[in-house]
């Protein structure tokens, strides 16, 4: 019998350790990632270039003046009411932060996944996302996926970044103030990613993590510029955070200029 339950106990040992006895914390590191990918890159010179705007009709939607107050330190960072930028109808009658991207062609599957002839390099350089005025700055960006995301925290206030992926791993991590900017990548694309601040609850910002390098981010003109398309037809699509998306076809030669136009109604 003493045999038997000493070799039952150390059985039980290893089945704890196997079943999390050495448990990893699930909070990543801000140490930097090195960009990974193909070698392919965007023929700027004999590719087509397509521009366009993304226009707003109707009446602009009037956006609510967010509550800082429960913590000081947001609240004093302006002098004037600060509103959410889910909508910002921009002064020429367009849309600031909506997204456009080539969702499907030749050289992308509807999955997102290139052939295996377009393997495209990742960009070395890091897309930023500021926390100011407990804000997140841009409200919405795009990155190659595997591209680094610096995530820098300008206030004297803790933040808490949290994405909220459905195709990538989601993370949750917090920022003092001062503290070493984070590095983060997401390896699938996924088109779009909302970030929130799990202490400041109106904090909110989007991902675009697309497979190749063609896609937009509309300014404060509304408009977009997407550089060294190969020739072919493809899907290009319009996202916006409240108005949803929109699709269009287009083909596209070599050299070739064309303009794709997105209208939204409020």
């Amino acid at each position: 019998m003493k045999k038997i339950w000493i070799s039952g106990g150390l059985a039980l040992a290893l089945s704890l350790a196997g079943c999390g006895g050495n448990k990893e914390s699930t909070e990543t590191t801000s140490a930097p990632t090195a960009p990974t990918g193909g070698t392919a890159t965007p023929d700027e010179v004999n590719g087509a270039t397509v521009t366009g705007k993304v226009a707003f009709t109707g009446t602009a939607p009037a956006m609510k003046a967010l509550d800082m107050s429960a913590t000081p330190a947001c609240e004093h960072a302006h002098t004037t009411p600060v509103k959410s930028e889910e909508v910002i109808v921009n002064p020429n009658g367009t849309l600031k932060y909506a997204f456009v991207w080539i969702k499907s062609g030749p050289d992308v599957h509807d999955d997102g996944q290139h052939l295996s002839e377009k393997n495209w390099a990742v960009p070395t350089n890091a897309i930023m996302i500021d926390q100011h005025g407990c804000m997140y700055a841009p409200h919405v960006i795009g990155i190659v996926t595997g591209q680094n995301i610096q995530i820098k925290n300008s206030d004297p206030t803790n933040h808490n970044i949290h994405p909220q992926p459905k195709d990538n791993q989601d993370w949750n991590e917090s920022q003092p103030p001062q503290s070493e900017d984070k590095l983060k990548t997401f390896p699938r694309q996924e088109v779009m990613i909302a970030v929130k601040c799990n202490i400041h609850p109106w904090m909110r910002a989007y991902i675009g993590a697309v497979s190749h390098p063609f896609f937009a981010v509309t300014s404060d003109d509304g408009t977009y510029t997407i550089k060294g398309l190969p020739p072919g037809t493809y899907t290009i699509e319009s996202w916006h955070e409240r108005y949803g998306t929109q699709d269009q076809q287009i083909t596209v030669g070599a050299k070739d200029s064309k303009t794709v136009d997105f209208s939204y109604k409020g």
